[in-house]
């Protein structure tokens, strides 16, 4: 009777954490926006964790938005093809992928394209300055597909929509919080903003997202938003999932100083 009576007036057991499947390391990396220096180093710091701990099965995963904006968007997407050659990497599309293959499809949507970004991937593709000044716009649509080879716009055509694992489902802006992750909709996992962010109920899983971007990481319990706007900050972030536990990992280029890795603290 007594043991009854303690058992009543216990405290509940702490509710159970989100966790990524035991036995798994998860790495979801924010938006590059073409800053390949970052990139490189973050994918570094990365291989180097891989190494240190060979009986972990380390998964990455890309948030997308991978060109635009930056120096260096040719450069980003080649790097990211070459490394999922080697290691165990999958790449997510966001809204700036979306809006580069449309570029291919008509005038009109290269004139958006390069109003959001899209000049610095056409630049980083080899089209000069001055030819970007001087071109017409039906000029430029006539350009492109010879400067970006079909393979190159096949290979990002690839990328994926969302990637679950255990609690966590990782896409790149949000999902709608009236569906279920079985009926979302492409335009949403690339898009949304408002009805994602503003939503403060529980949904199906955390959400890990790119695509608004915040000064540090911005974990709101039933979403963790990573994009710290690495093209002007100069500051890339990777969300570290092992077990229950998190901790960030970022590459720095402060003024256009040289890149540095700084680790997060663990989390939970």
């Amino acid at each position: 009777m007594l043991q009854r009576l303690r058992d009543f007036f216990a405290a509940p057991p702490p509710p159970k954490l989100p966790a990524v499947p035991e036995g798994t390391c998860y790495y979801a990396i924010g938006d590059i926006h073409g800053r390949l220096d970052l990139y490189e180093a973050m994918i570094a710091a990365i291989e180097a964790e891989i190494a240190a701990a060979p009986d972990r099965d380390h998964r990455v995963i890309v948030l997308g938005d991978l060109v635009d904006r930056g120096p260096d968007s040719a450069g980003v997407v080649e790097r990211t093809r070459v490394w999922q050659q080697t290691g165990n990497v999958r790449v997510l599309a966001g809204n700036h992928e979306e809006m580069f293959l449309a570029a291919f499809t008509k005038p009109e949507a290269l004139r958006h394209f390069l109003k959001h970004g899209g000049t610095q991937t056409v630049l980083s593709y080899g089209l000069s300055k001055k030819q970007l000044a001087t071109l017409d716009l039906e000029d430029i649509f006539a350009c492109l597909p010879q400067i970006v080879p079909q393979a190159t716009r096949d290979y990002i055509a690839g990328f994926e929509t969302m990637i679950g694992a255990g609690d966590y489902v990782f896409v790149h802006a949000g999902i709608d919080p009236s569906r279920p992750l079985s009926e979302q909709k492409r335009s949403d996992l690339l898009w949304i903003r408002e009805r994602f962010l503003n939503h403060e109920g529980p949904l199906e899983k955390v959400v890990v997202h790119g695509h608004t971007i915040f000064e540090q990481v911005m974990d709101c319990g039933n979403r963790i938003g990573i994009d710290t706007g690495a093209f002007r900050s100069g500051v890339l972030t990777a969300l570290v999932l092992e077990g229950d536990q998190r901790r960030t990992l970022q590459t720095r280029s402060v003024n256009g100083g040289p890149v540095e890795v700084v680790h997060g603290d663990r989390s939970r």
